[in-house]
């Protein structure tokens, strides 16, 4: 896999970047802020697969990392952005999340700690799906309660959308909920047809239906 990472603080990046490459993935460029992101993205020869990038980042140390991230999405749809943060910054995760593109991820940077399950967030990332913190889930859930459509979902479809959104499949959400993959089949079926979404041939296009619906 080809990366691309954006981290102001020298300890984290240089973290990520040894572990990205003994994992046998190539690091095309590690920054300290958006626009040098941007700037490394631009001169590539071909885009990389994925980009790794903070929130915060100088100068202002406010959204440079999110708006480099939208403007790689926008300039370069088929790049893989996974957002790192120690918040979560509702209104840039919902507008990365409802773009027409697949391959998006936001985890929290405690998320880091689990090294395997960031590198099978990266890995799902890079292969068109989805992946983010149940915190992200949680709070975006929250924001969209008003809307009428969820909440005519029972608790349990709850959580299996709130599983759905993590970018699990069906299998490792029954696994989760200790139900049978059968139950959280209809669940999610119960969850399309109360959302008024269309049926969707990928599970990352799924994901995404489902979180653009909770962001709108």
């Amino acid at each position: 896999m080809r990366v691309m990472l954006a981290e102001d603080s020298t300890l984290l990046r240089e973290g990520l970047v040894r572990l990205l490459a003994e994992e046998g993935h190539e690091i095309l460029a590690a920054v300290g802020d958006g626009d040098a992101l941007l700037a490394a993205v631009a001169a590539a020869e071909r885009p990389p697969d994925v980009v790794v990038v903070d929130v915060r980042m100088p100068p202002t140390h406010t959204d440079e990392g999110l708006r480099a991230a939208l403007e790689i999405r926008r300039s370069h749809p088929g790049v893989g952005v996974l957002v790192l943060s120690q918040y979560v910054e509702k209104r840039y995760a919902t507008e990365l999340i409802t773009a027409e593109t697949a391959g998006v991820g936001y985890l929290l940077k405690d998320r880091v700690a689990q090294v395997d399950e960031f590198l099978d967030a990266l890995d799902r990332i890079a292969d068109g799906g989805a992946a983010f913190d149940p915190e992200v889930v949680r709070q975006l859930l929250m924001r969209s309660s008003h809307a009428d459509p969820l909440s005519r979902l029972t608790p349990r479809e709850r959580d299996v959308l709130g599983h759905m959104a993590q970018g699990r499949t069906n299998a490792a959400t029954a696994t989760q909920l200790h139900i049978s993959q059968s139950a959280v089949e209809k669940h999610v079926n119960a969850i399309f047809e109360k959302l008024d979404l269309s049926d969707t041939s990928g599970y990352s296009r799924r994901v995404l239906a489902v979180l653009r619906y909770l962001g709108s």
